[in-house]
Order: C-alpha cells, then sequence, then structure tokens
C-alpha cells in the first residue's frame, strides 16, 4: 500500500516513522524545547539523521486541556520551520486544523495535512481537495482539546472510532480526495481513557477494515505512565513497545517524539 502526497508516494510496505516536532511552548512532553524556530529547524534535521521517514511540524498544542492558540499565531510559529524542513528530502507534513495554516503549507510545497480535527473546520474541506496530491491524515477526537476528557464516553469505542472515520473518508471522497491520499489514525489519548486506548491497540486490527492505512501515536502518552507508573520523561521503553505492539497489529506508521 502506498501514501500518495504532494511530493511523495509513500511506499507502506515497511512501516514508517513520523518524528514530531512541536514548535510551542506547552506540548505535554517536549514544550518549550523547539518553540523557538532554530531549535525547531535544528531538531527537524536531527530527526531525519536519526532515521525519521516523515516530520510532523505543529504550532499548537492539542494536549488534554490546551486552549486553541487561533491562526495567526499558529501560523507565525510554523511557517518559518515548514519553509526549512521541505528542503530535507523528505515528507513534510503540518499538524494543523487550521484552514488558513493548510493553505499557506501546501502552497510551499508541505507534503500532509494532519488534522485531530479531521478536516472539519470551515472552509478545511476545499482546501485540500484544492490541493490535487496532498496526503491527509484524519483523527478521531469528541469535542476540543479544552474538554475533550470529559467528552470519553462510549459503547463499544472501537466500533465508534471505526465508524466515525468511515464517515470521514466518505466526505472526503465526495469532495474529490482520493483514497490513496488518506491515511487515518484512531486518536490514541484524544477523549479516550486508558482502558478505551488499550482496547484501542488490542483490537486495533478491526480499523483494517476501512482500507485505508494507520497511523497511530502511543510516544510518551498517559496511558503508557499508569501502566508503569512513570512519569512523561520516563516512558521512551514504553512508548517503543506500544508503538512495536502497534505495528505488530498493522500499523503503517508511527508518530514518535
Amino acid at each position: 500500500m502506498h501514501w500518495q502526497t504532494t511530493r511523495f508516494r509513500i511506499d507502506l510496505s515497511l512501516p514508517r516513522v513520523m518524528g514530531i516536532v512541536n514548535v510551542t511552548p506547552d506540548s505535554f512532553f517536549d514544550g518549550g524545547l523547539h518553540a523557538e524556530t532554530r531549535a525547531a529547524i535544528a531538531h527537524c534535521e536531527r530527526l531525519v539523521l536519526q532515521g525519521a521517514d516523515i516530520l510532523d511540524i505543529g504550532g499548537e498544542s492539542t494536549r488534554p486541556g490546551a486552549d486553541a492558540l487561533g491562526a495567526a499565531h499558529e501560523f507565525s510559529r510554523v511557517l518559518p520551520v515548514l519553509r526549512e524542513a521541505v528542503r530535507l528530502g523528505v515528507p513534510v507534513s503540518v499538524d494543523t486544523s487550521e484552514p488558513l495554516v493548510m493553505r499557506e503549507a501546501l502552497a510551499l510545497g508541505v507534503d500532509i495535512i494532519n488534522d485531530v480535527r479531521a478536516l472539519q473546520r470551515p472552509g478545511a474541506l476545499a482546501c485540500v481537495a484544492g490541493f490535487a496530491k496532498a496526503g491527509v491524515c484524519l483523527l478521531h477526537m469528541k469535542g476540543e482539546p479544552t474538554h475533550m476528557q470529559a467528552e470519553a464516553v462510549y459503547g463499544d469505542v472501537v466500533a465508534e472510532v471505526r465508524d466515525y472515520l468511515q464517515a470521514r473518508v466518505q466526505v472526503l471522497q465526495q469532495v474529490g480526495v482520493a483514497a490513496e491520499r488518506l491515511v487515518l489514525d484512531p486518536g490514541i489519548g484524544f477523549a479516550k481513557t486508558p482502558d478505551h486506548n488499550l482496547a484501542l491497540l488490542s483490537r486495533q486490527a478491526e480499523l483494517l477494515s476501512l482500507g485505508r492505512p494507520l497511523l497511530v501515536g502511543w510516544s510518551r502518552k498517559g496511558t503508557l505512565g499508569q501502566v508503569t507508573g512513570r512519569p512523561v520523561a520516563e516512558r521512551l521503553a514504553a512508548s517503543v513497545a506500544a508503538a512495536l505492539l502497534a505495528v505488530q497489529r498493522g500499523a503503517s506508521i508511527v508518530r514518535v517524539h
């Protein structure tokens, strides 16, 4: 299977690693480490040297309880980093829900839109549909980061995540976005309790019925802290184990710090 993106047709016959670059002061693990442009660009270069297949650059934290930032502020954070990142020879993703940021990033040659709101903000669908090859990652989340954990109520979390993602795929195909441009993220930690997250891992293969590759982000997440009793800075081993289990159960891409 392949993932069609702006400049790259990514071969997913082998698992791929998406390296996270948080250009933010408040992300849950590395907030502030790469908030300055030069530090973020240096981190991009370091991730590529370490073997990252894809860079994912974001300017707004979506940790539980995070406040919305505003498009102009988000754009000012990520634009200079994206300009340099697209020169590094690997696919570049922008982690955003803002159509303004999407449009300007894609105009720079960015390859992928990674949207935790699955292109539900006004104008987002039209923006992505207007770039004929841009890749898209659709993530499952209920509510908004400020209050999403209060929304973590499900009958069958795996079935509800599957149905939501299937519906979003259908919406994108209706506006002309080809299936080969889409990957799906079950949204570990996004309006999910630890039990929900572990159910999504143990039954992850059920999501493969959607026919699109899965991108999964377990890196440093709170559920790993619940399981191991370790703080966020000491969850590397657990993060690697969870990523390997996700790949074993069919994930094509793992998103890591």
